[in-house]
């Protein structure tokens, strides 16, 4: 998926060969906001404008603009990795809810570091 981001949000981008427009929206934010450009130029700026107004209507409206999220993720694996996980763990003396938690954050903190 290509993105940009402009002050900390994340806009995906895609391109319409039949109308010959780049499209995207926000995401990771309460609502629905969408942005186009015939152009990447064009798409940045839209983006950029969409952001700005999006955080203006939100202060206005008294509105959280980060869409929230509760901690709990249901993370699908294969049996084998869910068996060697389960092996790690129990190596490292963690329970695998912690060891997964704690290869996630690492993960995480490496691309922030990039």
């Amino acid at each position: 998926m290509n993105t940009m981001t402009y002050k900390g949000y994340l806009g995906s981008v895609s391109y319409s060969d039949k109308d010959q427009v780049f499209f995207g929206k926000i995401e990771g934010i309460n609502g629905l906001v969408n942005f186009e450009g015939e152009s990447v130029k064009e798409l940045t700026a839209a983006f950029h404008e969409a952001v700005d107004d999006y955080l203006a209507y939100c202060k206005e409206e008294g509105i959280e603009p980060d869409k929230s999220y509760t901690g709990v993720l249901n993370v699908r694996l294969t049996p084998a990795i869910h068996r060697q996980i389960a092996k790690l763990a129990l190596k490292a003396g963690l329970t695998i809810n912690a060891y997964i938690k704690d290869a996630l954050e690492e993960k995480v903190e490496a691309s922030l570091a990039v």
